[in-house]
């Protein structure tokens, strides 16, 4: 499932994951990518993960070709998770995008919070 949460910015998507992602999971966030990039901003993504064990095949596909279409799109991407695998996943996305990427823990929330806004 993922959650859409609030941070404040006029360019910052906020999302909190939690078990298993599907496609329609990932449709939720294109219609709020076009309306940042329709204002001339970059994307920055604060995106959680709680619970998260990862995306059913139909949701990875979706999510691979979002990214891919908007690799250009993201100005910062700040990935929040409890496990080393999360990490993982943060650090093999650095060479699919131009934006700066930062894995943190979620007792770190505020941190990776404060970083997404600057």
């Amino acid at each position: 499932m993922l959650q859409i949460i609030e941070i404040s910015g006029d360019n910052i998507i906020a999302t909190r994951a939690s078990g298993n992602l599907t496609e329609k999971d990932i449709e939720k966030i294109h219609p709020l990518i076009h309306s940042i990039l329709d204002k001339d901003l970059k994307v920055r993504w604060y995106f959680e993960m709680e619970n998260f064990t990862g995306w059913d095949f139909p949701g990875l596909w979706e999510d691979l070709k979002m990214d891919t279409a908007h690799a250009k799109d993201y100005e910062k991407i700040a990935m929040v998770g409890e496990k080393k695998w999360q990490d993982w996943i943060a650090q093999f996305m650095k060479p699919f995008t131009n934006a700066e990427i930062n894995y943190f823990s979620l007792e770190d929330r505020k941190t990776a919070k404060q970083w997404i806004k600057k």
